[in-house]
Protein backbone atom coordinates (compact mmCIF):
# COMPACT_ATOMS: atom_id res chain seq x y z
CA UNK A 1 0.00 0.00 0.00
CA UNK A 2 1.12 3.55 -0.73
CA UNK A 3 0.05 5.49 2.33
CA UNK A 4 0.71 8.82 0.61
CA UNK A 5 -2.63 8.31 -1.17
CA UNK A 6 -5.33 9.99 0.98
CA UNK A 7 -7.91 7.21 0.56
CA UNK A 8 -5.40 4.51 1.56
CA UNK A 9 -4.19 6.58 4.51
CA UNK A 10 -7.77 7.09 5.70
CA UNK A 11 -8.55 3.37 5.50
CA UNK A 12 -5.51 2.60 7.63
CA UNK A 13 -6.48 5.24 10.20
CA UNK A 14 -10.01 3.80 10.30
CA UNK A 15 -8.64 0.28 10.84
CA UNK A 16 -6.37 1.48 13.65
CA UNK A 17 -9.35 3.07 15.41
CA UNK A 18 -11.43 -0.10 14.94
CA UNK A 19 -8.70 -2.32 16.39
CA UNK A 20 -7.98 0.08 19.24
CA UNK A 21 -11.62 -0.20 20.30
CA UNK A 22 -11.24 -4.00 20.48
CA UNK A 23 -8.06 -4.07 22.59
CA UNK A 24 -8.09 -5.87 25.93
CA UNK A 25 -10.47 -8.68 25.03
CA UNK A 26 -10.14 -12.29 26.16
CA UNK A 27 -9.16 -15.04 23.72
CA UNK A 28 -9.77 -18.75 24.42
CA UNK A 29 -7.84 -21.80 23.34
CA UNK A 30 -9.42 -23.59 20.40
CA UNK A 31 -9.14 -27.38 20.57
CA UNK A 32 -11.19 -29.58 18.27
CA UNK A 33 -13.28 -26.55 17.38
CA UNK A 34 -14.19 -26.05 21.05
CA UNK A 35 -13.31 -22.73 22.69
CA UNK A 36 -11.74 -23.30 26.09
CA UNK A 37 -11.11 -20.54 28.63
CA UNK A 38 -8.62 -21.22 31.41
CA UNK A 39 -7.82 -19.52 34.69
CA UNK A 40 -4.16 -19.27 33.71
CA UNK A 41 -3.75 -16.60 31.02
CA UNK A 42 -1.07 -14.54 29.32
CA UNK A 43 -1.37 -10.81 28.78
CA UNK A 44 -0.17 -9.35 25.50
CA UNK A 45 0.86 -5.71 25.72
CA UNK A 46 1.57 -2.99 23.19
CA UNK A 47 5.37 -2.61 22.94
CA UNK A 48 4.80 1.04 21.98
CA UNK A 49 2.80 1.63 25.17
CA UNK A 50 3.56 -0.71 28.06
CA UNK A 51 0.32 0.30 29.82
CA UNK A 52 -1.94 -0.81 26.97
CA UNK A 53 -3.22 -4.41 26.90
CA UNK A 54 -3.71 -5.92 23.45
CA UNK A 55 -5.48 -9.01 24.72
CA UNK A 56 -5.62 -11.68 27.40
CA UNK A 57 -5.13 -15.21 26.06
CA UNK A 58 -5.89 -18.48 27.83
CA UNK A 59 -2.90 -20.74 28.46
CA UNK A 60 -2.81 -24.51 28.15
CA UNK A 61 -1.27 -26.89 30.65
CA UNK A 62 -0.01 -30.35 29.70
CA UNK A 63 -3.47 -31.88 30.07
CA UNK A 64 -4.87 -29.45 27.51
CA UNK A 65 -1.82 -29.95 25.28
CA UNK A 66 -2.60 -33.67 25.33
CA UNK A 67 -6.23 -32.87 24.51
CA UNK A 68 -5.04 -30.82 21.54
CA UNK A 69 -2.84 -33.70 20.39
CA UNK A 70 -5.71 -36.19 20.62
CA UNK A 71 -7.97 -33.80 18.72
CA UNK A 72 -5.37 -33.44 15.97
CA UNK A 73 -4.90 -37.22 15.78
CA UNK A 74 -8.62 -37.87 15.52
CA UNK A 75 -9.17 -35.15 12.91
CA UNK A 76 -6.21 -36.34 10.85
CA UNK A 77 -8.06 -39.53 9.91
CA UNK A 78 -10.72 -37.36 8.25
CA UNK A 79 -8.60 -34.48 6.93
CA UNK A 80 -6.03 -36.63 5.10
CA UNK A 81 -8.88 -38.04 2.96
CA UNK A 82 -10.10 -34.61 1.85
CA UNK A 83 -9.15 -33.97 -1.77
CA UNK A 84 -6.13 -31.65 -2.15
CA UNK A 85 -8.17 -29.22 -4.25
CA UNK A 86 -10.74 -28.93 -1.45
CA UNK A 87 -8.01 -28.32 1.14
CA UNK A 88 -6.53 -25.70 -1.19
CA UNK A 89 -9.90 -23.97 -1.55
CA UNK A 90 -9.99 -23.36 2.20
CA UNK A 91 -6.66 -21.52 1.94
CA UNK A 92 -7.85 -19.52 -1.07
CA UNK A 93 -10.99 -18.49 0.81
CA UNK A 94 -8.85 -17.50 3.79
CA UNK A 95 -6.65 -15.41 1.50
CA UNK A 96 -9.71 -13.68 0.03
CA UNK A 97 -11.05 -12.85 3.49
CA UNK A 98 -7.67 -11.53 4.61
CA UNK A 99 -7.40 -9.39 1.48
CA UNK A 100 -10.78 -7.81 2.22
CA UNK A 101 -9.69 -7.15 5.83
CA UNK A 102 -6.09 -6.27 5.00
CA UNK A 103 -6.04 -2.94 6.85
CA UNK A 104 -7.53 -4.55 9.95
CA UNK A 105 -4.92 -7.32 10.11
CA UNK A 106 -2.17 -4.76 9.53
CA UNK A 107 -3.55 -2.66 12.39
CA UNK A 108 -3.34 -5.65 14.73
CA UNK A 109 0.30 -6.06 13.71
CA UNK A 110 0.96 -2.39 14.43
CA UNK A 111 -0.43 -2.69 17.95
CA UNK A 112 0.79 -6.11 19.03
CA UNK A 113 4.16 -6.47 17.28
CA UNK A 114 5.18 -2.80 17.03
CA UNK A 115 5.45 -2.71 13.24
CA UNK A 116 5.12 0.62 11.50
CA UNK A 117 2.47 0.98 8.80
CA UNK A 118 4.70 -0.14 5.92
CA UNK A 119 6.18 -3.15 7.72
CA UNK A 120 2.72 -4.26 8.91
CA UNK A 121 1.29 -3.95 5.42
CA UNK A 122 4.14 -6.05 4.01
CA UNK A 123 3.56 -8.71 6.68
CA UNK A 124 -0.14 -9.00 5.80
CA UNK A 125 0.61 -9.04 2.07
CA UNK A 126 3.10 -11.87 2.56
CA UNK A 127 0.55 -13.86 4.58
CA UNK A 128 -1.88 -13.61 1.67
CA UNK A 129 0.87 -14.66 -0.74
CA UNK A 130 1.73 -17.71 1.37
CA UNK A 131 -1.92 -18.84 1.52
CA UNK A 132 -2.39 -18.55 -2.23
CA UNK A 133 1.03 -19.95 -3.20
CA UNK A 134 0.80 -23.03 -0.97
CA UNK A 135 -2.79 -23.67 -2.06
CA UNK A 136 -1.73 -23.84 -5.70
CA UNK A 137 1.40 -25.83 -4.87
CA UNK A 138 -0.66 -28.45 -3.07
CA UNK A 139 -2.78 -28.86 -6.18
CA UNK A 140 0.34 -29.20 -8.35
CA UNK A 141 1.81 -31.89 -6.09
CA UNK A 142 -1.45 -33.85 -6.23
CA UNK A 143 -1.28 -34.13 -10.00
CA UNK A 144 0.38 -36.98 -11.89
CA UNK A 145 4.14 -36.90 -11.39
CA UNK A 146 6.45 -37.24 -14.39
CA UNK A 147 8.24 -40.58 -13.98
CA UNK A 148 10.34 -42.47 -16.50
CA UNK A 149 8.09 -45.05 -18.18
CA UNK A 150 8.95 -48.71 -18.78
CA UNK A 151 7.11 -51.33 -20.80
CA UNK A 152 4.70 -53.60 -18.96
CA UNK A 153 4.39 -51.51 -15.78
CA UNK A 154 2.37 -48.63 -14.44
CA UNK A 155 4.38 -46.56 -11.96
CA UNK A 156 2.84 -43.85 -9.81
CA UNK A 157 4.29 -41.43 -7.25
CA UNK A 158 2.01 -39.66 -4.78
CA UNK A 159 2.72 -37.31 -1.89
CA UNK A 160 1.03 -38.27 1.38
CA UNK A 161 0.70 -36.18 4.53
CA UNK A 162 2.89 -37.02 7.52
CA UNK A 163 0.46 -36.81 10.43
CA UNK A 164 0.23 -34.41 13.36
CA UNK A 165 2.69 -31.54 13.46
CA UNK A 166 3.63 -28.91 16.03
CA UNK A 167 3.85 -25.41 14.57
CA UNK A 168 5.96 -22.98 16.60
CA UNK A 169 6.11 -19.63 14.77
CA UNK A 170 8.14 -16.49 15.57
CA UNK A 171 6.95 -13.13 16.87
CA UNK A 172 8.74 -10.98 14.28
CA UNK A 173 6.46 -12.00 11.38
CA UNK A 174 3.55 -13.07 13.58
CA UNK A 175 1.06 -13.17 10.72
CA UNK A 176 3.03 -14.03 7.56
CA UNK A 177 5.38 -16.71 8.86
CA UNK A 178 2.80 -18.13 11.28
CA UNK A 179 0.20 -18.32 8.49
CA UNK A 180 2.75 -19.79 6.07
CA UNK A 181 3.93 -22.50 8.43
CA UNK A 182 0.39 -23.43 9.43
CA UNK A 183 -1.12 -23.36 5.94
CA UNK A 184 1.71 -25.42 4.42
CA UNK A 185 1.10 -28.13 7.00
CA UNK A 186 -2.66 -28.33 6.63
CA UNK A 187 -2.96 -27.94 2.87
CA UNK A 188 -0.83 -31.08 2.46
CA UNK A 189 -3.27 -33.03 4.65
CA UNK A 190 -1.66 -32.80 8.07
CA UNK A 191 -3.28 -31.53 11.24
CA UNK A 192 -1.47 -29.28 13.68
CA UNK A 193 -1.13 -27.99 17.18
CA UNK A 194 -0.30 -24.30 16.85
CA UNK A 195 1.68 -22.86 19.75
CA UNK A 196 1.88 -19.11 19.04
CA UNK A 197 4.84 -16.92 19.90
CA UNK A 198 4.65 -15.59 23.46
CA UNK A 199 4.67 -11.84 22.58
CA UNK A 200 2.09 -12.11 19.76
CA UNK A 201 -0.67 -14.62 20.57
CA UNK A 202 -3.60 -12.34 19.67
CA UNK A 203 -2.61 -12.15 15.99
CA UNK A 204 -2.46 -15.96 15.91
CA UNK A 205 -5.90 -16.13 17.55
CA UNK A 206 -7.25 -13.79 14.88
CA UNK A 207 -5.82 -16.03 12.17
CA UNK A 208 -7.44 -19.12 13.69
CA UNK A 209 -10.77 -17.23 13.68
CA UNK A 210 -10.21 -16.46 9.99
CA UNK A 211 -9.56 -20.14 9.16
CA UNK A 212 -12.83 -21.08 10.87
CA UNK A 213 -14.63 -18.41 8.83
CA UNK A 214 -13.02 -19.85 5.67
CA UNK A 215 -14.56 -23.24 6.45
CA UNK A 216 -11.67 -25.16 8.00
CA UNK A 217 -13.09 -28.05 10.08
CA UNK A 218 -12.50 -27.99 13.81
CA UNK A 219 -9.48 -29.96 14.98
CA UNK A 220 -7.36 -29.37 11.87
CA UNK A 221 -5.68 -26.45 13.60
CA UNK A 222 -5.69 -26.54 17.40
CA UNK A 223 -4.79 -23.18 18.96
CA UNK A 224 -2.75 -24.01 22.04
CA UNK A 225 -1.16 -20.96 23.66
CA UNK A 226 1.25 -21.66 26.51
CA UNK A 227 4.77 -21.54 27.85
CA UNK A 228 7.47 -23.47 26.02
CA UNK A 229 8.68 -24.99 29.27
CA UNK A 230 5.19 -26.26 30.08
CA UNK A 231 3.72 -27.42 26.76
CA UNK A 232 6.45 -26.80 24.17
CA UNK A 233 8.78 -29.55 25.34
CA UNK A 234 5.81 -31.82 26.02
CA UNK A 235 4.52 -31.54 22.46
CA UNK A 236 7.97 -31.82 20.86
CA UNK A 237 8.68 -34.98 22.88
CA UNK A 238 5.25 -36.54 22.26
CA UNK A 239 5.50 -39.96 20.56
CA UNK A 240 2.60 -39.09 18.25
CA UNK A 241 4.23 -35.90 17.00
CA UNK A 242 5.30 -36.53 13.40
CA UNK A 243 6.99 -33.21 12.64
CA UNK A 244 7.90 -29.87 14.19
CA UNK A 245 7.86 -26.70 12.12
CA UNK A 246 9.85 -24.03 13.95
CA UNK A 247 11.06 -20.50 13.28
CA UNK A 248 12.97 -18.66 15.98
CA UNK A 249 16.30 -18.39 17.75
CA UNK A 250 19.24 -20.73 17.27
CA UNK A 251 19.19 -21.71 20.94
CA UNK A 252 15.54 -22.81 20.90
CA UNK A 253 15.91 -24.43 17.48
CA UNK A 254 18.87 -26.52 18.57
CA UNK A 255 16.97 -27.59 21.69
CA UNK A 256 14.00 -28.69 19.58
CA UNK A 257 16.28 -30.51 17.13
CA UNK A 258 17.97 -32.41 19.96
CA UNK A 259 14.71 -33.38 21.67
CA UNK A 260 13.02 -34.39 18.43
CA UNK A 261 15.92 -36.73 17.61
CA UNK A 262 15.18 -38.91 20.64
CA UNK A 263 12.84 -41.77 19.80
CA UNK A 264 10.20 -41.99 22.53
CA UNK A 265 8.51 -45.16 23.76
CA UNK A 266 5.79 -46.11 21.29
CA UNK A 267 7.16 -43.84 18.55
CA UNK A 268 7.38 -45.61 15.18
CA UNK A 269 8.97 -42.88 13.02
CA UNK A 270 11.80 -40.42 13.03
CA UNK A 271 10.40 -36.94 13.63
CA UNK A 272 11.01 -34.39 10.95
CA UNK A 273 12.20 -30.89 11.95
CA UNK A 274 11.72 -27.92 9.62
CA UNK A 275 13.69 -25.09 11.22
CA UNK A 276 14.70 -21.53 10.43
CA UNK A 277 16.92 -20.13 13.15
CA UNK A 278 18.15 -16.65 12.31
CA UNK A 279 21.38 -15.16 11.08
CA UNK A 280 24.24 -12.70 11.32
CA UNK A 281 23.80 -11.25 7.88
CA UNK A 282 26.33 -9.15 6.00
CA UNK A 283 26.28 -6.74 3.10
CA UNK A 284 29.66 -6.54 1.37
CA UNK A 285 30.55 -3.29 -0.42
CA UNK A 286 33.24 -3.51 -3.10
CA UNK A 287 35.33 -0.61 -4.35
CA UNK A 288 34.09 1.40 -7.34
CA UNK A 289 30.37 1.40 -6.55
CA UNK A 290 27.95 4.25 -5.81
CA UNK A 291 28.69 4.76 -2.12
CA UNK A 292 25.39 6.42 -1.29
CA UNK A 293 23.34 3.75 -3.04
CA UNK A 294 25.18 1.04 -1.10
CA UNK A 295 24.71 2.97 2.14
CA UNK A 296 20.97 3.24 1.50
CA UNK A 297 20.74 -0.54 1.05
CA UNK A 298 22.68 -1.05 4.29
CA UNK A 299 20.49 1.33 6.31
CA UNK A 300 17.22 -0.05 4.89
CA UNK A 301 18.33 -3.65 5.56
CA UNK A 302 19.68 -2.88 9.04
CA UNK A 303 16.87 -0.80 10.52
CA UNK A 304 13.63 -2.03 8.93
CA UNK A 305 11.38 -3.22 11.80
CA UNK A 306 14.11 -2.08 14.18
CA UNK A 307 16.47 -4.78 12.91
CA UNK A 308 14.16 -7.55 14.17
CA UNK A 309 14.39 -9.62 11.02
CA UNK A 310 16.45 -12.77 10.69
CA UNK A 311 17.51 -11.35 7.31
CA UNK A 312 18.50 -7.92 8.68
CA UNK A 313 21.92 -6.51 7.81
CA UNK A 314 23.77 -6.57 11.12
CA UNK A 315 27.23 -6.33 9.49
CA UNK A 316 28.38 -3.98 6.75
CA UNK A 317 31.74 -5.18 5.39
CA UNK A 318 33.31 -2.44 3.31
CA UNK A 319 36.41 -2.38 1.06
CA UNK A 320 39.04 -0.12 2.59
CA UNK A 321 39.21 2.07 -0.54
CA UNK A 322 35.56 3.14 -0.18
CA UNK A 323 35.14 2.64 3.56
CA UNK A 324 35.13 6.25 4.74
CA UNK A 325 32.76 7.39 2.01
CA UNK A 326 30.22 4.63 2.64
CA UNK A 327 30.38 5.11 6.41
CA UNK A 328 29.75 8.84 6.01
CA UNK A 329 26.63 8.14 3.95
CA UNK A 330 25.40 5.50 6.42
CA UNK A 331 25.64 8.08 9.19
CA UNK A 332 23.92 10.69 7.04
CA UNK A 333 21.01 8.34 6.29
CA UNK A 334 20.66 6.79 9.75
CA UNK A 335 20.69 9.97 11.83
CA UNK A 336 17.32 11.32 10.61
CA UNK A 337 15.46 8.05 11.25
CA UNK A 338 12.61 8.60 13.69
CA UNK A 339 11.74 6.33 16.61
CA UNK A 340 8.28 6.29 18.13
CA UNK A 341 4.92 4.56 18.63
CA UNK A 342 4.24 2.40 15.61
CA UNK A 343 0.62 3.53 15.20
CA UNK A 344 1.82 7.05 14.44
CA UNK A 345 2.06 7.85 10.76
CA UNK A 346 5.55 8.20 9.28
CA UNK A 347 7.53 6.57 12.10
CA UNK A 348 10.65 4.81 10.78
CA UNK A 349 11.41 2.58 13.78
CA UNK A 350 8.83 1.38 16.25
CA UNK A 351 9.70 -0.38 19.51
CA UNK A 352 11.48 -3.68 19.94
CA UNK A 353 9.12 -6.44 20.88
CA UNK A 354 9.35 -6.78 24.67
CA UNK A 355 11.36 -6.05 27.80
CA UNK A 356 13.64 -9.08 27.42
CA UNK A 357 14.63 -8.01 23.89
CA UNK A 358 14.99 -4.40 25.05
CA UNK A 359 17.44 -5.29 27.82
CA UNK A 360 19.38 -7.73 25.64
CA UNK A 361 19.87 -5.22 22.81
CA UNK A 362 20.90 -2.41 25.16
CA UNK A 363 23.44 -4.79 26.72
CA UNK A 364 24.90 -5.51 23.28
CA UNK A 365 25.12 -1.79 22.59
CA UNK A 366 27.18 -1.37 25.75
CA UNK A 367 29.42 -4.23 24.61
CA UNK A 368 29.71 -2.56 21.21
CA UNK A 369 30.88 0.69 22.75
CA UNK A 370 34.01 -1.15 23.80
CA UNK A 371 34.40 -2.90 20.45
CA UNK A 372 34.08 0.02 18.04
CA UNK A 373 33.26 3.67 17.47
CA UNK A 374 29.61 4.66 17.98
CA UNK A 375 28.61 7.05 15.20
CA UNK A 376 24.82 7.05 15.52
CA UNK A 377 22.52 6.27 18.45
CA UNK A 378 23.93 4.20 21.25
CA UNK A 379 21.10 3.92 23.75
CA UNK A 380 17.44 4.21 24.64
CA UNK A 381 14.94 6.38 22.82
CA UNK A 382 12.19 8.33 24.58
CA UNK A 383 8.68 7.01 25.15
CA UNK A 384 6.58 4.65 27.25
CA UNK A 385 7.65 1.65 25.21
CA UNK A 386 10.65 -0.45 24.32
CA UNK A 387 12.29 2.19 22.14
CA UNK A 388 15.95 1.98 21.10
CA UNK A 389 17.88 4.38 18.90
CA UNK A 390 19.17 3.05 15.57
CA UNK A 391 22.82 2.43 16.41
CA UNK A 392 25.80 2.42 14.07
CA UNK A 393 29.17 1.20 15.37
CA UNK A 394 32.17 1.51 13.04
CA UNK A 395 35.72 0.12 13.07
CA UNK A 396 34.57 -3.20 14.52
CA UNK A 397 36.95 -6.15 14.52
CA UNK A 398 35.71 -9.13 12.52
CA UNK A 399 35.86 -11.35 15.63
CA UNK A 400 34.13 -8.91 17.99
CA UNK A 401 31.03 -10.11 19.78
CA UNK A 402 28.78 -7.64 17.97
CA UNK A 403 30.23 -8.99 14.70
CA UNK A 404 29.58 -12.63 15.59
CA UNK A 405 26.49 -12.89 17.81
CA UNK A 406 22.91 -12.35 16.70
CA UNK A 407 21.57 -9.20 18.38
CA UNK A 408 18.17 -8.99 16.67
CA UNK A 409 17.79 -5.27 17.09
CA UNK A 410 18.69 -1.91 15.52
CA UNK A 411 22.46 -2.34 15.82
CA UNK A 412 24.80 -2.21 12.82
CA UNK A 413 28.48 -3.22 13.03
CA UNK A 414 30.72 -1.82 10.29
CA UNK A 415 33.90 -3.73 9.44
CA UNK A 416 36.74 -2.68 7.14
CA UNK A 417 38.05 -5.24 4.64
CA UNK A 418 41.47 -5.19 3.01
CA UNK A 419 40.13 -6.34 -0.37
CA UNK A 420 37.21 -8.28 -1.85
CA UNK A 421 38.57 -11.72 -0.93
CA UNK A 422 39.07 -10.52 2.63
CA UNK A 423 35.49 -9.20 2.68
CA UNK A 424 34.11 -12.59 1.63
CA UNK A 425 36.20 -14.32 4.28
CA UNK A 426 34.78 -11.98 6.93
CA UNK A 427 31.24 -12.50 5.65
CA UNK A 428 31.62 -16.28 5.98
CA UNK A 429 33.25 -16.14 9.40
CA UNK A 430 30.11 -16.65 11.50
CA UNK A 431 28.20 -19.81 12.40
CA UNK A 432 25.17 -18.57 10.47
CA UNK A 433 24.38 -18.59 6.76
CA UNK A 434 20.98 -17.04 6.09
CA UNK A 435 21.16 -13.94 3.90
CA UNK A 436 23.93 -11.81 2.49
CA UNK A 437 24.55 -9.22 -0.17
CA UNK A 438 27.23 -7.75 -2.39
CA UNK A 439 27.47 -4.31 -3.96
CA UNK A 440 29.94 -4.57 -6.84
CA UNK A 441 30.39 -3.63 -10.48
CA UNK A 442 33.04 -6.31 -10.95
CA UNK A 443 31.53 -9.35 -12.67
CA UNK A 444 34.43 -11.56 -11.57
CA UNK A 445 33.81 -10.58 -7.95
CA UNK A 446 30.08 -11.25 -8.27
CA UNK A 447 30.85 -14.68 -9.72
CA UNK A 448 33.22 -15.36 -6.84
CA UNK A 449 30.49 -14.39 -4.36
CA UNK A 450 27.97 -16.58 -6.20
CA UNK A 451 30.25 -19.55 -5.68
CA UNK A 452 31.71 -18.81 -2.25
CA UNK A 453 29.41 -16.54 -0.18
CA UNK A 454 27.83 -19.33 1.88
CA UNK A 455 24.27 -18.21 2.52
CA UNK A 456 20.87 -19.47 1.47
CA UNK A 457 19.71 -16.13 0.06
CA UNK A 458 22.29 -13.92 -1.65
CA UNK A 459 21.43 -10.51 -3.11
CA UNK A 460 23.50 -8.44 -5.54
CA UNK A 461 23.29 -4.63 -5.69
CA UNK A 462 20.13 -4.30 -3.57
CA UNK A 463 18.95 -4.62 0.03
CA UNK A 464 19.13 -8.06 1.68
CA UNK A 465 15.64 -8.12 3.24
CA UNK A 466 12.20 -8.60 1.70
CA UNK A 467 12.23 -12.04 0.05
CA UNK A 468 9.09 -12.48 -2.07
CA UNK A 469 6.94 -15.62 -1.96
CA UNK A 470 7.44 -17.70 -5.09
CA UNK A 471 10.25 -15.42 -6.27
CA UNK A 472 13.01 -15.83 -3.67
CA UNK A 473 12.57 -19.11 -1.70
CA UNK A 474 13.82 -18.34 1.79
CA UNK A 475 16.03 -20.37 4.14
CA UNK A 476 19.63 -20.62 5.24
CA UNK A 477 22.68 -22.77 5.86
CA UNK A 478 24.71 -23.79 8.93
CA UNK A 479 23.12 -22.60 12.19
CA UNK A 480 20.50 -20.66 10.26
CA UNK A 481 18.44 -23.84 10.05
CA UNK A 482 17.48 -26.64 7.71
CA UNK A 483 17.33 -24.43 4.59
CA UNK A 484 13.56 -24.87 4.46
CA UNK A 485 13.09 -22.48 1.50
CA UNK A 486 9.76 -21.07 2.62
CA UNK A 487 7.77 -19.68 -0.27
CA UNK A 488 9.55 -22.01 -2.69
CA UNK A 489 8.52 -24.88 -4.91
CA UNK A 490 10.19 -27.46 -2.64
CA UNK A 491 8.71 -26.27 0.66
CA UNK A 492 5.59 -28.44 0.79
CA UNK A 493 7.62 -31.58 0.21
CA UNK A 494 8.87 -31.27 3.80
CA UNK A 495 5.31 -31.82 5.06
CA UNK A 496 4.78 -34.93 2.95
CA UNK A 497 6.12 -38.42 2.34
CA UNK A 498 6.40 -39.82 -1.17
CA UNK A 499 4.84 -43.19 -1.96
CA UNK A 500 5.66 -45.12 -5.15
CA UNK A 501 3.20 -47.76 -6.36
CA UNK A 502 4.17 -50.19 -9.16
CA UNK A 503 1.68 -52.38 -11.02
CA UNK A 504 2.86 -54.97 -13.54
CA UNK A 505 0.62 -55.70 -16.51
Amino acid sequence: MDFSHPEIREQMLTALKKVEAELGRDYPLVIGGEKITTADRSTSINPSNKDQVIGVVSKADQALAEQAMQSALKTYDMWKEVAPKERARVLLRAAAIMRRRKYEFSAWLVYESGKNWGEADADTAEAIDFLEFYAREAVRLSEEQNLTRVDGEDNELTYLPLGVGIVIPPWNFPLAIMAGMTSAAIVTGNTVVLKPATPTPVIAAKFVELLEEAGLPGGVVNFCNGAGSVIGDYLVDHPKTRFISFTGSKEVGVRIYERAAKVQKGQIWLKRVIAEMGGKDALVVDQGVDAREAAQAIVTSAFGFSGQKCSACSRAIIHQDIYDEVVAHVVELAKPLTVGPSHEEGVNLGPVVDEAAYKNILNYIEIGKGEGRVLVGGGKAEGNGFFIQPTVIADVDRNARIAQEEIFGPVLAIIKANDFDDALEIANSTEFGLTGGVYSNNRFHLKKARDNFHVGNLYFNRKITGALVGVQPFGGFNMSGTDSKAGGYDYLLQFTQAKCVVERF
